[in-house]
């Protein structure tokens, strides 16, 4: 199941080079943080890992953990893909 999906998919760039990944929920997002992250982790990072799983657990709002993956993404230089 994925919990706590987003109004918006986010399609970001794995590690390897030209090869993106999307992603649709702060369950999907909670997964790449946790284990696939293709980056330094920062304060931004943790703030993404911790809402995304706040999501989970207490049912808190989505686009929060969206907010804070691309922020993530942002802190980290992680290419993020428009669209």
């Amino acid at each position: 199941m994925r919990a706590g999906i987003w109004s918006k998919p986010v399609t970001f760039e794995t590690l390897t080079l030209g090869v993106y990944r999307t992603i649709s929920s702060a369950s999907e997002a909670a997964g790449v943080l946790l284990y696939d992250w293709p980056a330094e982790e920062g304060p931004a990072f943790r703030a993404a890992q911790e809402k995304c799983l706040a999501v989970l657990e207490e049912g808190s709002d989505p686009e929060e953990a969206r907010r804070a993956f691309l922020l993530a993404a942002d802190e980290a230089d992680v290419f993020i893909r428009a669209g």
